[in-house]
């Protein structure tokens, strides 16, 4: 049955004056899809702070090279007048938007992640790495490839039951739950034949079911929601099934989200976190967060935040560029 859409409840802002023309900006949203919520939501923030939106589906956005210049088109015509761009990269299309995004950027547009980045968000090891190196608690994982050594990778996070997940996975697609060995050699024999790479993964059995989700933008976390697996399924992603509820995030928590952030290198991004006995376990930081239900369930505008980063952000590197043009 198709889920009813909530509205969303957002606190009322005093009449904000729009800018002068000049200082009107563009802002262009890589998205697949314009009507998909929080691309339209983007489009309606950046419209309401009185600047232009213009979406641009990344798969119709060509790259042409030649020697000493890089130059992008859109559907016949050369990209040009981009302030900045908030790239909305799906995991489906990983490799063509991280192309993108990183001819924009040596065009000289203001990209608020850049390709680097989301490339080590979308790599579940690497960014597991990455935080791990960085102190960052996480669940213990361990990434194998021979069945004679499943057995010491089982040990080696706590024993079952345990997570099993793809390296390439999102929305809870490619997360499963193994409760005895011959389950575990079974999905890894399936998975390994299939030419995947998995992990095997800490079952936190006090966030069975249950899990937290804050969106950082900058150096805050600006919204903050726990979901809620549905009966008789473990994972809590709302795509499948799960229900969210707005929460206060403890200091402890947002602030290991935030470094969790700074750590991948994004400016904004969604952060999911178990909460264990030991404190909060960071599980994946999303480049490319859907907001719609947190908008719904916590009633911030979290796309208007979204639009004025993303502003804030062309302005410190438009500043910067002037600044090197005078040294």
């Amino acid at each position: 049955m198709k889920r009813k859409k909530r509205p969303v409840a957002r606190a009322p802002r005093a009449a904000r004056p729009r800018p002068p023309a000049a200082e009107r900006l563009t802002v262009g949203i890589l998205s697949r899809n314009k009507k998909l919520y929080s691309t339209r939501r983007l489009v309606q923030a950046t419209g309401e702070l009185g600047h232009r939106a213009r979406v641009l589906d990344t798969l119709r956005c060509n790259l042409v090279l030649a020697r000493g210049s890089s130059r992008l088109t859109y559907r016949g015509k050369d990209v040009s007048g981009l302030d900045v761009v908030i790239p909305r990269i799906g995991a489906s299309i990983t490799g063509y938007g991280l192309a993108v995004v990183n001819q924009l950027d040596m065009m000289g547009v203001p990209v608020i992640a850049n390709s680097i980045p989301i490339a080590r968000a979308r790599d579940k090891l690497r960014a597991l790495q990455l935080l791990s190196r960085f102190g960052i608690d996480i669940p213990r994982t361990v990434m194998c490839r021979y069945r004679e050594e499943v057995a010491a990778a089982v040990e080696d996070v706590g024993g079952l039951p345990c997570i099993i997940k793809l390296i390439q996975g999102t929305q809870g697609v490619g997360v499963m739950i193994a409760n005895s060995m011959v389950e575990v050699e079974g999905m890894l024999d399936t998975l390994w034949s299939m030419g995947q790479e998995i992990l095997l993964q800490e079952m936190i059995a006090e966030s069975r079911g249950r899990d937290v989700r804050a969106l950082v933008i900058g150096d805050r976390v600006v919204a903050a929601m726990r979901r809620q697996a549905r009966t008789g399924e473990f994972r809590s992603n709302i795509h499948r099934g799960g229900s969210g509820q707005r929460i206060e995030l403890p200091p402890e928590f947002a602030e290991v989200a935030v470094r969790a952030v700074h750590v991948i290198g994004l400016e904004v991004a969604g952060v999911d976190m178990l909460e264990s006995r030991t404190g909060p376990k960071i599980m994946e930081v999303n480049s490319s967060p859907g907001f719609e239900e947190l908008e719904a369930v916590t009633g911030v505008d979290i796309a208007r935040q979204y639009v004025e980063h993303a502003l804030e952000f062309a302005r410190a590197h438009d500043a910067g560029w002037a600044k090197r043009r005078l040294i």
